[in-house]
């Protein structure tokens, strides 16, 4: 039944044919079984954006029912640019900002190695092999994770929330980060003057992005149960990964309650180490690589930044 390609271009052509309440939901015209829309609002969007683009120059590539499996030379040369677009708008942005926080109070001598790094997170033949060549749209949730982590560690905190939570809302393979950021932006709040209002703050970003992205979806408790769904059938794709899965997802849930108490000294721990970023980066690390060998029916996705990670964490000496 084709690839990740069709895929791809057949929520395009569900998300400019039928109105917002339809993407999610079974029906006559959205037969779910057929490449139905497994990503949360965020990637529907991408989607509809992208697909008034393939509309405008190659209407038959989107056209409702007529076009499933349709391959053209203007369509796919219209779904690669698709994918450059959003390396340019979001991946490619959020490295350098990433870039630029990182080596900030850096020496002179250090900051030479800065274009080195840029080039091998842009040049990452994981992210151009899967993104370019799979049709991933991984640069999107990635961009927006980099972006993240780089505006909590220049002490955006309420900044960094935000964006990652639009991360979860492109892919829900980034809650395999969550761990981390829950448990580093917890204990940052708590050793502020005012603590639960930092914690408020926090937790009112998070809840005004959620709403907002999810503002559709909102008007029908069906609606946003629908909407829930994916972010549990998505893990499930067939009986022999449902064990792996199920192990995933409880780790998940028990984890950010079991760890906490650790992760809450991380900036009392920072001072015991010359190098506060590199405590963050190997906190990420650890959480992507445990959900990652307790679940292998989505890792590809999450692999992605580990291996960007991995590179900084190498010149980190913790």
């Amino acid at each position: 039944m084709f690839g990740d390609y069709e895929a791809q271009r057949h929520w395009m052509e569900i998300t400019v044919n039928l109105p917002v309440k339809d993407w999610y939901r079974n029906s006559s015209v959205n037969d779910l079984g057929y490449w139905g829309l497994d990503y949360p609002p965020l990637t529907a969007y991408q989607s509809y954006f992208h697909g008034i683009l393939l509309k405008f120059f190659d209407p038959a590539s989107v056209s409702l029912f007529t076009s499933r499996g349709y391959e053209s030379y203007i369509g796919k040369l219209l779904m690669r640019w698709t994918v450059l677009m959003s390396d340019l708008m979001i991946f490619f942005p959020a490295v350098l900002y990433f870039i630029t926080v990182y080596y900030s109070g850096k020496t002179t001598g250090d900051r030479s190695n800065m274009a080195w790094h840029t080039l091998m997170i842009l040049l990452n033949p994981c992210i151009i092999l899967i993104d370019h060549g799979h049709f991933q749209y991984n640069c999107i949730s990635l961009g927006l994770t980099l972006a993240a982590v780089a505006a909590i560690l220049s002490d955006r905190n309420l900044v960094g929330s935000m964006l990652f939570c639009l991360a979860l809302n492109h892919k829900q393979m980034s809650a395999y980060y969550a761990p981390a950021f829950f448990g580093y932006l917890l204990g940052k709040s708590l050793r502020r003057k005012n603590p639960i209002l930092e914690v408020l703050k926090l937790g009112f970003v998070v809840l005004g992005t959620f709403a907002l992205v999810w503002w559709p979806y909102l008007h029908s408790m069906d609606a946003s149960l629908e909407l829930v769904s994916i972010y549990d059938s998505a893990y499930v794709v067939t009986n022999q990964t449902r064990f792996s899965a199920r192990i995933a997802q409880l780790l998940f849930v028990i984890l950010p309650f079991l760890i906490p108490s650790i992760m809450l000294s991380i900036p009392d721990l920072a001072s015991l180490f010359p190098n506060y970023h590199a405590l963050g980066v190997r906190l990420t690390l650890s959480c992507v690589s445990m959900h990652y060998m307790h679940e292998f029916s989505k890792s590809d996705d999450a692999m992605l930044i580990c291996t960007k990670i991995y590179q900084f964490e190498q010149d980190s000496k913790v």
